[in-house]
């Protein structure tokens, strides 16, 4: 979800292990001027607060998480451990100005986090600094294993994968709200990570779109394995099958999957794919049909069981108005994961 506004709190994830990362972090916001290229600080200020330390920010920039803005050196006396590269421009590349950023972070003893499609290692500066000084690069973008291709087998246990109308509007929160909820409940639930900010608060998966197109599918059966029969994984999506650039991996996602259960996220209030002006948003039942139909391909009772809506930009009343008369359309429990309760979805997704 890409907020409008600050966000209330999120509940923590539940505790998991935390694979490789050092933390706590400073978050760098470069100089992005919108939120929506800012989602990964966002995602880690919400769900991993208790691990950011600060902000940096360079001239320019119009994004402020509502954390103390700290100096490399500041962050590595409060603790911090790395600076976290907190935007994702379009293009996934460093650009010149972040350098001296950097290279201060590695200067004051911080390790470096980047979940960008630029590898930290390729940037001559920051991989002799990183060599010199003893400190390490994260690129988590980048998987070490090799997948396989998908076998389309199915495989025991429940899956969920959320899916959107756009990029940046929910996915990954829907997706943690939902295994929290589960697990809440006594569920035995895990959130599967397919996006670097994903990986960067759960500690762990596969960063979908960096993986060769004809092995995408192969990831996400890999991502999700044969499981207990009453075990729910709970798969962050990525794209929209609808956005010109994305749909590849949003489809290459669906068919691995394999989901018992599909959960729309929307955003009431675009009427345009974010940073695609000439393509407007479809229509829920459009996207309700169309991803049913694609998921049906390796699993043929996959079923669209809820919406979840992004309502940062309306106020309480017209988020739960629009709710109220989205559910009653087409259906199914409808939901902002972050303002009203997921106990519909829950009900039918568990039902017998």
């Amino acid at each position: 979800m890409s907020p409008a506004a600050p966000l209330p709190a999120a509940e923590p994830l539940a505790p998991q292990p935390v694979v490789g990362l050092p933390s706590p972090f400073l978050v760098f916001l470069g100089e992005v001027t919108t939120v929506p290229l800012a989602k990964t600080a966002f995602g880690v200020r919400d769900w991993r607060g208790d691990d950011v330390v600060g902000q940096a920010r360079l001239p320019g920039c119009g994004v402020d998480l509502g954390v103390d803005e700290l100096t490399p050196a500041q962050a590595a006396a409060r603790g911090a451990r790395a600076l976290l590269i907190g935007v994702a421009p379009i293009g996934g590349g460093i650009p010149p100005t972040w350098i001296p950023s950097l290279l201060a972070a590695l200067e004051a003893g911080l390790d470096l986090i980047s979940g960008l499609h630029a590898r930290l290692r390729d940037i001559p500066a920051v991989r002799e600094a990183a060599a010199r000084l003893g400190r390490r690069l994260y690129d988590v973008r980048h998987a070490d294993q090799a997948f396989p291709i998908a076998t389309g087998a199915r495989r025991s246990g429940r899956r969920l994968l959320t899916v959107g109308t756009d990029c940046a509007l929910g996915k990954k929160y829907a997706a943690l709200a939902i295994a929290q909820a589960l697990r809440a409940r006594g569920v035995d639930a895990d959130f599967r990570a397919t996006g670097q900010t994903g990986i960067m608060i759960a500690g762990q998966g596969v960063a979908i779109d960096a993986v060769v197109a004809d092995f995408v599918a192969g990831a996400a059966e890999t991502l999700s394995p044969d499981a207990a029969p009453d075990h729910w994984d709970v798969i962050e999506g990525q794209g929209s099958l609808f956005h010109p650039a994305y749909a590849g991996v949003s489809l290459g996602l669906l068919h691995g999957s394999q989901p018992d259960a599909l959960v729309v996220c929307h955003d009431p209030t675009r009427t345009t794919l974010h940073a695609y002006p000439g393509f407007p948003v479809v229509s829920l039942a459009e996207a309700i049909a169309r991803n049913a139909e694609a998921a049906r391909l390796t699993n043929p009772a996959a079923r669209v069981v809820g919406i979840s809506l992004n309502t940062a930009s309306l106020d309480e009343a017209s988020a739960r108005a629009a709710a109220d008369e989205i559910g009653a359309a087409h259906g199914v429990p409808c939901f902002d994961p972050l303002r009203f309760g997921l106990d519909a979805l829950l009900d039918r997704m568990l039902a017998p």
